[in-house]
């Protein structure tokens, strides 16, 4: 793949990022759950760019994810992307190196989800300079699991559509 490739590929997994996150911020609510419930549909297209291209390609769309999240939604929540995003694609190249084939990419979607709230979850204490916070560990280890099943499922189910933007080149 030459550089004017790899960008532009990159860029239209960043663009579809944004589109899963614009789409999911006009679901309603779900009733009866707490705060931190959140699909993460635009974690979709970082997964498939960690698990099907290059962890490059991944770190690109995780910061470019936390600018996008910086300009529209405020210096506060872009710093918490920016940490959940880092947090979970380097705990999911972990797990990847450490069990290799013997991991799925279910799982790792899960472990992903969850070490990305755990990210947010510590630098959201730094913030506010107080443990209040971590008060809601269990909720968003829940919400992990739940969550990190979810889109690695959905994964599964777009990654025709991924291929094809990647021009077949998995």
């Amino acid at each position: 793949m030459n550089k004017a490739h790899a960008i532009t590929h990159t860029a239209m997994l960043f663009a579809v990022a944004v589109v899963l996150s614009f789409m999911e911020g006009l679901l309603p609510p779900l009733p009866y759950l707490p705060p931190g419930f959140k699909l993460g549909l635009s974690n979709i297209a970082t997964m498939y760019a960690l698990f099907f291209l290059d962890k490059g390609k991944a770190f690109a769309i995780a910061v470019l994810k936390a600018f996008f999240v910086f300009i529209t939604r405020g210096v506060t929540s872009g710093i918490l992307s920016l940490s959940g995003g880092i947090a979970s694609l380097c705990v999911m190249l972990l797990a990847a190196a450490l069990f290799g084939d013997k991991i799925s990419y279910l799982m790792l979607s899960i472990i992903g989800a969850i070490f990305h709230n755990l990210g947010q979850l510590a630098v959201l204490t730094l913030i506010m300079q107080s443990g209040y916070a971590l008060w809601y560990t269990p909720v968003l280890l829940t919400a992990g699991v739940i969550m990190g099943s979810v889109t690695g499922t959905l994964l599964r189910i777009v990654m025709p559509a991924f291929d094809r933007i990647s021009g077949g080149t998995k």
